[in-house]
């Protein structure tokens, strides 16, 4: 997929044509978003196809420049969809098509400056060596869809920190967003504007809780087996 980014001469009006009006029936148009906390710098893809009906929103790591080609293992899917359909005109989808796309820049502005003030309590909670991991193919089973490419691990408690979203248009809308705390097979979502540190006492409090359910549970089972082998044995 080629992209485009947005130059200072760019206008409005050039973006929109390049999305909407290709002659390929296909075009994708990027934003950049620079002086990130822990992305550094970002490139949003809006990919438009018209066979597939829709105006599909991808992130990539770092600036791509114009004619870049960017490949498939390079994009996160963020599904938070362009959507121009209620445009009466060619003006009103310039509008809608600059308040969706900044909705959305400033929801990952958020989310990378969220994360990097969960950082330092993190660190301080879990007394571990925190690293931030910038990468788009990624093991972790998130709650919700990833906003942003970047976590934070603390390895030796096997705990990973994202930022993630709803799925939504982003004609409804900057998208809901959340700080999602992973460990092993639990995981928990808490508000943007939570306190890291209280969400963090109450994530490790469930991770607790969790741990003795599954004692108790181990315990059950291997009780029950024991008395199958004691009926066996008969």
């Amino acid at each position: 997929m080629s992209e485009q980014h947005r130059g200072a001469g760019d206008s409005a009006e050039d973006l929109l044509r390049r999305a909407l009006l290709d002659h390929e029936d296909s075009a994708a148009v990027a934003m950049r978003i620079e002086g990130l906390a822990l992305c550094d710098e970002l490139t949003i893809i809006f990919h438009g196809r018209r066979d597939m009906a829709t105006i599909q929103t991808y992130v990539t790591l770092g600036a791509r420049s114009s004619g870049d080609s960017v490949s498939g293992d390079e994009l996160l899917r963020v599904p938070c969809d362009l959507d121009l359909a209620d445009a009466s005109d060619r003006d009103e989808a310039e509008r809608l098509y600059r308040d969706q796309a900044t909705a959305l820049r400033d929801a990952m502005i958020a989310a990378d400056t969220v994360l990097a003030v969960w950082r330092e309590p993190l660190e301080d909670m879990t007394a571990a060596r925190i690293e931030v991991q910038r990468r788009i193919a990624d093991d972790l089973e998130a709650p919700a869809p990833r906003l942003i490419p970047v976590a934070l691990r603390a390895a030796e408690r096997r705990l990973s920190v994202v930022a993630v979203c709803n799925a939504r248009t982003l004609a409804e809308g900057r998208p809901p967003l959340g700080i999602a705390c992973i460990q092993a097979e639990l995981s928990h979502v808490y508000p943007l504007t939570d306190d890291p540190e209280h969400a963090l006492a109450d994530f490790f409090e469930r991770a607790a809780d969790h741990a003795h359910h599954l004692a108790d549970h181990l315990a059950h089972r291997d009780v029950s087996v024991q008395r199958f082998l004691e009926i066996s044995g008969d």
